[in-house]
Parts: C-alpha cells; sequence; structure tokens
C-alpha cells in the first residue's frame, strides 16, 4: 500500500515561532516525531511519504498517489485537521487518524474511517493486523500503557531536515504529579516509562546520519522524572557520546522545578549538552498552586530556585496560567512582578483552559462552566470556561498584562536580568552559517525597522561588554521577543474585535 503520513499546519502561535524562523530561513521549528514513529511501525513492503503542512502543501498527487492517509495532530491543529481529512475524504482514501487531538476529542471526527488511539505501540499493530483480514473497526483504544524500549527509531529519512530549526526525540512517558488541568497523565500516565540509553544514542546516530548538527528537543513532559537513571546512565552516556564524536549537540526538554534541588542532576544535564529547560511555573500565587494540585511547586522560594537554575547553565523558559478559581485582580500585577525579577524571558502566559480527560474539565462540567471545547493554544487569549473572576477584569487584566510583558522595554529588561545570572556552558561550539544569517537579519529587522531599535542596540551593546559569552542567547532572545509581540498583537486584536471568544 502507499500511505501518505499527514502532519496538520499549526496556527500562528507562540511555539510556532513562524515570525522568528524567518530569521534562519527555516520552515518549521520542529518535525511530527510522532508521525515518523508510527511511519516506522507500518508494514516493510508497504511505501510512505510524509508531508509537513508547516513546510510543504498537499499536492493533488500526493493524494493520488496515496492508498491511505495517516493523520496525527495536537488540539491546536484541529482546523488545519479538518480541512486535511475532508481532501482525503474528497480523494476517496482510508483515513486513518491518532494522536493527542483525536484521542482527546474523537467524537468530533465522524468522516475519519479508523481511529487508532492512545499509543500506537499497543493499538496500531491490532488496527494493521484486522486491515490485512479486512476486518478493520472503526475504534482502537487500550488503557494500557506500553514499554517504549520497544519502541523503533523514527524514520527520520522520510524527512527534509534542513526545512526544521531542531530536530525531537522522546526518551520518556508519563508524569508522576496530578495537575488538575493537565492533560498528559490522561495520556500517558502517572508511572514513568522509558527508553534505554542504546535506544537514544542510536536515535541522535541517525539524525547525524541525515546530516543533522544543530540542536535536539527531548520532548519528554517531565525529563527529571526518573533522576536515577538519568544521573547513572542516560546523561554520563550522552557526555561520553559528545566526547567520542568530538561535537556539542545542544539539548533542550521540559522538566519540574525540583531539578533546582539536585545540583548534581543539573551538572551532569549541562555537561550532557542541555542549555535549556522549560517549567511548569502556572503561578507566583501558593493558594492557587494548592487548588490545581501542583504542590511540588509549594513550600519553595521559587524566585530562587529559578535563578539557582540559571546559575547552573539552563536558562529557563516558564508556562504561566491566570483565571484560576483563586485568582484575584491582584494576580496580574503579581504575574508581571515573578516574571520580570525572573529573568524568565520566554514566559508563556494563557488564561485557563479545561481540556477534555482533565480532573479541571470533569469538575468544570459537573459545575455547568464549560462553554466550548479548548483551542488547544496556551495563549490565544481565549479560555473555555465560566471564571469566578469577572470576565471583563480577567480579560482587561490578561491584555494589559500581556502588553507589559511584551513591550521592548520590559521585555528586553528581562534579558538582561537573565543574563546577569546565567552561567553558559564552557563548550566549544563553532558559529554555523544560520546563526551568523539571524545575527545580520536581527540588525536589519529588529536595529532598524522595527520600532524597538534603541532597546536592541543598548542590550547587545551592554551584553558585548558584560557577558560576551552570551551573545549568541543574546541575539536569539531578541529574535523570539519579534515573534512574541507579533503574535500577542494578533491574538489581543482578535480578542478586541471578537469579545465573545474569550468565553
Amino acid at each position: 500500500m502507499n500511505a501518505l503520513l499527514l502532519y496538520p499546519e499549526f496556527p500562528d502561535t507562540f511555539w510556532s515561532f513562524k515570525h522568528a524562523l524567518k530569521f534562519i530561513r527555516k520552515q518549521a521549528s520542529l518535525p511530527p516525531l510522532g508521525l515518523l514513529t508510527v511511519a516506522s511501525m507500518l508494514p516493510g513492503q508497504w511505501n510512505r511519504r510524509l508531508v509537513d503542512l508547516n513546510v510543504s502543501k498537499l499536492s493533488r498527487k500526493d493524494l493520488e498517489w496515496a492508498d491511505i492517509a495517516f493523520v496525527s495532530a495536537m488540539g491546536v491543529q484541529k482546523a488545519s485537521a479538518q480541512q486535511i481529512i475532508a481532501r482525503c475524504r474528497q480523494a476517496g482514501l482510508t483515513i486513518v487518524a491518532g494522536g493527542p487531538l483525536f484521542t482527546s476529542e474523537p467524537e468530533c471526527f465522524p468522516e475519519v474511517d479508523h481511529l487508532v488511539l492512545n499509543e500506537a505501540e499497543l493499538t496500531l499493530p491490532a488496527f494493521l493486523e484486522d486491515l490485512v483480514n479486512g476486518t478493520p473497526e472503526t475504534v482502537y483504544r487500550s488503557s494500557k500503557f506500553p514499554d517504549i524500549r520497544t519502541t523503533p527509531a523514527p524514520q527520520w529519512e522520510l524527512l527534509d531536515v534542513q526545512q526544521y530549526a531542531s530536530m525531537a526525540i522522546q526518551f520518556s512517558r508519563g508524569c508522576p504529579y496530578r495537575c488538575d488541568f493537565c492533560n498528559v497523565t490522561t495520556l500517558f500516565g502517572h508511572r514513568i516509562r522509558t527508553k534505554s540509553s542504546d535506544q537514544i544514542i542510536n536515535e541522535l546516530e541517525g539524525l547525524r546520519r541525515r546530516g543533522w548538527k544543530d540542536s535536539v528537543f527531548f520532548v519528554d513532559d517531565n525529563f527529571i522524572a526518573h533522576k536515577s537513571y538519568l544521573k547513572n546512565d542516560l546523561l554520563p552516556s550522552l557526555i561520553e557520546w559528545q566526547r567520542s564524536k568530538k561535537i556539542t549537540t545542544k539539548f533542550y526538554t521540559e522538566c519540574s522545578i525540583n531539578i533546582a534541588d539536585d545540583p548534581e542532576l543539573m551538572d551532569l544535564m549541562v555537561g550532557a549538552g542541555f542549555n535549556q529547560v522549560f517549567i511548569g511555573i502556572e503561578t507566583p500565587d501558593s493558594i492557587a498552586l494548592e487548588a490545581c494540585g501542583k504542590q511540588h511547586n509549594t513550600s519553595r522560594d521559587m524566585l530562587e530556585n529559578i535563578k539557582r537554575i540559571q546559575r547552573a547553565g539552563l536558562e529557563v523558559q516558564g508556562g504561566f496560567i491566570v483565571g484560576f478559581d483563586t485568582d484575584t485582580p491582584s494576580i496580574f500585577q503579581k504575574q508581571i512582578e515573578f516574571i520580570q525579577n525572573s529573568g524568565i524571558v520566554t514566559a508563556m502566559v494563557g488564561l485557563l483552559q479545561a481540556l477534555p480527560g482533565t480532573k479541571l474539565y470533569d469538575r468544570m462540567r459537573e459545575e455547568g462552566r464549560i462553554t466550548s471545547s479548548s483551542s488547544g493554544d496556551n495563549v490565544d487569549s481565549t479560555t473555555n470556561i465560566i471564571p469566578k473572576m469577572d470576565l471583563d477584569i480577567l480579560r482587561n487584566g490578561y491584555r494589559e498584562m500581556m502588553n507589559h510583558l511584551y513591550s521592548p522595554k520590559n521585555y528586553y529588561k528581562r534579558i538582561k536580568t537573565l543574563l546577569e545570572e546565567y552561567r553558559p556552558p564552557k563548550f566549544k561550539s563553532r558559529i554555523r552559517p544560520g546563526q551568523l544569517l539571524a545575527f545580520a537579519r536581527s540588525m536589519l529587522v529588529l536595529g532598524i525597522i522595527e520600532k524597538e531599535r534603541l532597546q536592541y542596540w543598548k542590550m547587545l551593546t551592554w551584553t558585548f561588554f558584560k557577558h560576551q559569552r552570551s551573545m549568541p542567547l543574546a541575539v536569539t532572545l531578541a529574535i523570539y521577543g519579534h515573534h512574541f509581540r507579533k503574535v500577542c498583537a494578533l491574538h489581543l486584536k482578535k480578542e478586541i474585535d471578537n469579545p465573545a471568544a474569550t468565553a
């Protein structure tokens, strides 16, 4: 069979980095890791073709070539997924769909022939067997969680790696925590399952064979959940791999704030090539943290913890939420002060949304407070619940907070706050053509064309004399700021044009 693997387009979001990617002439920030892994699970005699709509268009020839289409998506890709499914239906293809979007909202896609949900290691083989036997069912589910030590390496050869800013691999699935707004444990459970170090090295070698020399994102929802294995096996293996290949591949990932409690772990991560972590801070308000089940962020000085992580050589990116039931109008200023003082430059701040399958969603539904399905976009200024705070106050407070955080003056101030604490790893890293291109374009766009040019040149001059080794990071963050401001302006304009969208 000819199998067409389709990845829907991301809208203009915080994490799409569409406006930043133009500086390095890339089309997308990350590849469709799930589809590449599914491709490796398909029968060996099948022909495979990947179309990532974030880097190329789905052509009529693609549809004519295919016998069957596999679609995978996250919630934020819903609109594009619906368009793809409609085109495949019109072309007469058998449509198979899976991934977080379809697992969470299968009832929204009656046009799909076969929903292969949950984790593909368990549900895809059953579908393929039934397909061969001519008895495929409509829905395949599993309440179990597979051993991912048996998961095959992604089929990198389907990918034009040069179209992407970064590559992605996965070490673990699952999270031990019980945050009521998060659907990670709904999808992957609480028990931590990991790949072996050999699997990870094999996947990295596969990327090297494809000519990949830039950064790699470990997509784990909490990379440090299995600390002992990290410290005793994976991180030493990564350090040895980097040393033996005489390379410096930069890694980044997501983790919980208790990484600050383990200096040995942070040192090993930096030694292995990690230079950036995303942490779900959510809120500086301890009452809200307790209420939403994020106790591991309480009973600690989060501001000091963040600075400790930065001093270890890991730039902290942060996720923040407003609109918890316990929030009062004072929360907006509290969030602003915390974010500015922390030096978290990449601060993803959104209104609370209730995702299907979460405890928050179930509670909101019981209370009659669900107004619509979630957009899946963390920072599009919408919420799908009726908040306890007056909606106009919440909406106006959010808009003022975002305008403050991403104004050039305050954004560049956060860059300086970060660089005062951050200790860049002492890697011998060569300057790549893409970095020079980005720097040159930033001088033109940010240093001449845009209104932020004064803040841009002041920040670069200060960095050159005070923290010269952090110049590449400073330029990168300046470019990110350009993207964030455009996304912020887009969503806040939509909110003003259509106030009902926030409720």
